[in-house]
């Protein structure tokens, strides 16, 4: 249920990280190697990038499939950041809420993708509608899972809680109410990257001079890349890579740096 990408490092062509590599995104909207559940993602994509000064981030969606999209390929070899976030998306739901439904979703400096289902939805979900203010639901940008898991981070970060700790929250939250979720969150401010390992593949390749990735399978076959063991929390900026058991996100590892 989608693939999804984030980077920071160098300012590069969203060409390098999304579309020349042999198993580049674009090819795993067709052809994912790892993906467990679903074949084609092509229910739409997004990308979401920082220009330098600006703390708000960009988003280029469109709720087709990726390879259909004449304009992408020359937005990817011209358009340059040092963070991005995207996603090519199989949809729970096949064309539910179009475009407003495909990721990075956005507020503020944060981009934000969700790969998997929440189990049950929307039923298993009902409990945890209390925990969210009125606003935040009236405000959901589709009436999607991932669009509520992502209502569920946002408010936690509103409230102060660090990325990795919101992530592990939410996860654990949604887990407890619909045990069989598959709950891969994806989540930057364009200086660091926030992931969880649940249910779906996660890897991350940490490089020299040539920032951090982390992504639902490897782009090529560089042996840098490294795989998330499942139900971790992942933080990430330019310099290296921690991970933390979900269950406990204050009981991190060292962090593992570029080497």
């Amino acid at each position: 249920m989608c693939r999804h990408l984030a980077y920071v490092g160098p300012e590069s062509p969203l060409a390098r990280l999304l579309t020349e590599p042999p198993h580049s995104l674009f090819r795993q909207s067709w052809a994912p190697r790892r993906q467990r559940y679903g074949t084609v993602n092509a229910d739409g994509f997004g990308v979401g990038w920082y220009a330098p000064g600006d703390p708000e981030p960009a988003r280029y969606r469109r709720a087709g499939p990726i390879w259909a999209d004449l304009s992408f390929t020359d937005l990817a070899r011209v358009v340059r950041s040092g963070a991005v976030l995207a996603a090519v998306r199989d949809a729970t739901l096949a064309g539910a809420d179009a475009e407003a439904a495909a990721a990075p979703f956005a507020a503020g400096r944060w981009l934000f993708s969700h790969n998997g289902a929440v189990a049950g939805w929307p039923d298993a979900a009902a409990p945890l509608v209390p925990t969210l203010p009125p606003v935040d639901l009236l405000s959901l940008p589709a009436r999607t899972d991932s669009a509520f898991v992502w209502a569920l981070v946002l408010h936690r970060l509103r409230t102060g809680t660090d990325p990795a700790r919101a992530l592990a929250e939410t996860v654990r939250e949604v887990a407890g109410a619909a045990p069989a979720s598959r709950l891969n969150l994806l989540l930057t401010d364009g200086a660091t990257i926030a992931a969880t390992a649940w249910g779906d593949s996660l890897w991350y390749r940490a490089e020299p001079g040539l920032g951090t990735v982390v992504a639902s399978e490897p782009y090529d076959d560089d042996p840098l890349w490294r795989e998330v063991p499942d139900r971790t929390v992942l933080t990430a900026d330019s310099t290296g890579v921690l991970l933390a058991p979900a269950a406990r996100p204050a009981a991190a590892s060292p962090k593992e740096p570029c080497t």
